[in-house]
C-alpha cells in the first residue's frame, strides 16, 4: 500500500507594528517575490483599514470577509472562497475588514474574521506561508490573538528610527515575553527596518531586546513613488529584487526568540537627548492650579457617628 507523503507544516506568520510604517508595503513585496520563488503564499490584512492587499493589487480594495458575510446573510447566502479571495501572480490575498468608524471595535471583528476563516476551512488550506498582517495595538484582545492562542509559529516586526514605531515593537516584545511565561509557544523571528536613515536607533534596539534584524529597507526616493503609485518593488530582476529574496530567506529561516523588552527609559535612551525630551522634570500640579484661585476650605457635609 502507498504511504501518501507528509502534508508539509505552513508556517503562519504574524507581522506587526505602529500604523503607517510601512507593514503593508513590506509584506505585499515580500509576498510577492516570495510567490515568484515557488512559494504558495496566502497574505491576510487584519487592519480594520483595510488597505493591506492594496499595493498588491495596484490600489483597487478587496471585499472585505466581515462585510461580505453580513451582506451574503442578509441575503440568505453562503460566502464562497471566490467572493473573499483573490490572486495576483501566484500570491492569494484576502482582508478580514472591520466595523463601520464609530460602530464596533475592532480587535472584536478580527475574532469575527477568523471564526469566518475557520468555516471557510482555514486549517484544510495548503499553502507554504501565510503572512498576518496585524496593528501594534497588542493591548487589544483582538489584535494579540495570534499572540495569546499561539495561532501563528513567530512574530516579525516592522520599525524604523523613531521612537513610537520602537516603542510600538516593544510593546509586541513585551507581549510575546508575557505569554512565553504562561507556556506560549510564539517567538519574535525579528524586525524589518523601514525608511531607514542610518541613524541606528532601529539596529540599537534590536540588539537591546535580542532579537535580530532581518531586513534594512532604505528611506530612498525610488522605493517611495513607486509604493506611492501602487507599484511592486520586489520584482524578480529589479533594483530591489535582492533585498527582498533575502528577506525572504531570513523569514524562512529566522527561528522565533523569546525578546527581552526594554523599560521605558532604556528605550528613550537609546535616543538622543535632545530628540525625546530628557530632562524634562514632572513638576506636580496642586489644587491651586486646578481651580485657577486660592482654594478655600468648606466644611465637610458628612455625618460622623460616633462609636460607629
Amino acid at each position: 500500500m502507498e504511504v501518501p507523503p507528509a502534508k508539509k507544516e505552513t508556517q503562519i506568520i504574524a507581522i506587526y507594528g505602529k500604523g503607517g510604517i510601512g507593514k503593508s508595503f513590506t509584506l505585499a513585496n515580500l509576498s510577492y517575490m516570495m510567490a515568484a520563488q515557488g512559494k504558495r503564499v496566502l497574505l491576510i490584512g487584519c487592519d480594520p483599514k483595510s488597505d493591506t492587499t492594496s499595493l498588491l493589487f495596484g490600489g483597487r480594495s478587496c471585499p472585505t470577509i466581515i462585510e461580505t458575510s453580513s451582506r451574503k446573510k442578509a441575503a440568505g447566502e453562503q460566502v464562497q472562497i471566490g467572493d473573499v479571495c483573490f490572486k495576483r501572480d501566484g500570491v492569494f490575498a484576502m482582508e478580514l475588514g472591520g466595523p463601520e468608524v464609530g460602530r464596533g471595535c475592532g480587535g472584536r471583528g478580527i475574532i469575527h474574521g477568523f471564526e469566518l476563516l475557520e468555516k471557510l476551512g482555514f486549517h484544510q488550506w495548503d499553502f507554504d506561508y501565510v503572512l498576518l498582517d496585524f496593528l501594534g495595538d497588542v493591548v487589544c484582545g483582538g489584535f494579540g490573538l495570534p499572540i495569546a492562542r499561539d495561532m501563528c509559529q513567530k512574530v516579525i516586526v516592522v520599525g524604523s528610527n523613531d521612537l513610537q514605531s520602537l516603542y510600538v515593537a516593544n510593546n509586541v516584545c513585551s507581549a510575546v515575553d508575557y505569554f512565553r511565561k504562561l507556556g506560549g509557544n510564539v517567538g519574535v523571528a525579528g524586525l524589518v527596518i523601514n525608511k531607514d536613515d542610518g541613524t541606528g536607533e532601529a539596529q540599537a534596539f534590536a540588539d537591546a531586546v535580542g532579537i535580530p534584524v532581518l531586513a534594512a529597507i532604505p528611506a530612498d526616493d525610488d522605493i517611495r513613488r513607486k509604493s506611492a503609485n501602487y507599484e511592486i518593488v520586489g520584482t524578480p530582476g529589479g533594483q530591489w529584487a535582492g533585498l527582498f529574496e533575502a528577506l525572504g530567506v531570513q523569514v524562512a529561516e529566522a527561528p522565533p526568540l523569546r525578546p527581552n523588552p526594554l523599560t521605558h527609559d532604556a528605550l528613550l535612551n537609546l535616543f538622543k537627548g535632545d530628540a525625546v525630551g530628557r530632562g524634562v522634570v514632572l513638576n506636580p500640579a496642586t489644587m491651586e492650579d486646578m481651580c485657577g484661585s486660592e482654594v478655600l476650605n468648606k466644611p465637610s457635609l458628612e455625618v460622623v457617628y460616633e462609636g460607629v
